[in-house]
């Protein structure tokens, strides 16, 4: 009998909350978008050179990744490298605010690295009342680039200033200033000097690589790239090698299913890609050969869907590199404080 009325009494509680389920949930919810909203999920940590992966993907679907993005922090400066669908609205779901975002730096026009800017213009001009364009700076073909979006996004920023006033979204800050700049340094403000080098990603030219320094800490971003001694020259000496990456035989398994499935062209393309791009075991020995602490492998191709398969994608590379390889995904973080050789391996 006192089993009986524990399940009757777990029923009765049970379809308790299930009648209530609306007020529940909106209380529930209150609760956590009050903590949520707002929160910088980068205050509190100690001065530095931080790099936030906000897009570790390519333009093969992938639901676990956004394509190409990576956020930049240092003293006062925050900038991104590439801005590839989806990857800012993840970046702002971190919990990392673009009011303060100070430019977008482009490695090459693929649309994969430049299709999800609209979010970033968008949070840093509302965010900050912006009354000066978003510098967006990149190889030649950029200011072109920037040109496009504002005359897509004119009607909407005169909407939004028309609704929210000129407080919030003043006249002028809903655009973009394009640069197109030539390799050497392209930033230099605050401590935080960045170089722009070329890679190859023929027949994509000019492509960029970049060095980051800031206070004797160094990261050098490859940017999309066959394997390059450019590469290894320009991260000599550097505390993180950032290098896309590719593997080839697991890109072949889907060549042969588009083949079977009777998609030649996609197939063409699938094969086409290995000629500009790096395996990791390639990344892996520019690594040895740059003497870099560490490698982190990001713009992962093909989609890896889960940990277990991390070591097929990673092949010998292990074998070729003695330091620590890293794959990254959206939401790793790396820190490397000024003054010190740590380098602080987190997540949001």
């Amino acid at each position: 009998m006192r089993r009986l009325l524990l399940v009757l009494l777990l029923l009765v509680t049970l379809a308790g909350l299930w009648w209530q389920r609306a007020p529940l949930g909106e209380r529930l919810y209150s609760q956590i978008a009050e903590r949520r909203a707002g929160r910088n999920a980068l205050a509190g940590r100690s001065d530095g050179l931080t790099l936030i992966f906000c897009g570790t993907g390519s333009p093969l679907p992938d639901p676990q990744r956004a394509e190409s993005c990576l956020a930049i922090k240092a003293g006062d400066n925050l900038l991104l490298i590439d801005g590839g669908d989806g990857g800012v609205r993840k970046l702002a779901g971190m919990g990392v605010p673009l009011g303060g975002l100070d430019a977008v730096l482009l490695t090459h026009l693929h649309s994969d690295h430049i299709e999800g800017l609209a979010p970033a213009l968008l949070l840093r001009w509302t965010g900050s009342a912006a009354k000066t364009p978003l510098p967006l700076i990149g190889p030649a073909g950029t200011a072109q680039v920037a040109a496009g979006y504002n005359l897509m996004l004119s009607a909407d920023a005169s909407y939004r200033t028309a609704h929210h006033g000129e407080a919030i979204a003043p006249t002028g800050g809903g655009q973009f200033a394009g640069q197109d700049m030539p390799p050497g340094v392209v930033w230099n403000q605050g401590g935080l000097v960045i170089t722009a080098f070329l890679v190859n990603h023929a027949p994509v030219a000019p492509a960029y690589g970049y060095r980051i320094r800031y206070k004797g800490r160094s990261v050098v971003v490859s940017g999309d790239t066959a394997a390059a001694p450019a590469v290894t020259e320009a991260a000599k000496g550097a505390d993180v090698l950032v290098h896309e990456a590719l593997q080839p035989r697991l890109v072949a398994a889907i060549t042969r299913g588009l083949e079977n499935a009777g998609q030649p062209r996609t197939a063409q393309i699938t094969r086409d890609i290995l000629t500009y791009h790096t395996s990791p075991e390639q990344a892996a020995t520019l690594a040895s050969k740059a003497g870099v602490k560490l490698l982190m492998l990001t713009h992962i191709v093909p989609p890896v869907p889960n940990r277990l398969f991390e070591a097929a994608f990673l092949g010998d590379a292990a074998k070729r590199f003695a330091g620590p390889i890293r794959i990254a995904h959206d939401g790793s973080l790396l820190h490397l404080p000024a003054g010190s050789t740590a380098i602080e391996e987190d997540g949001l």
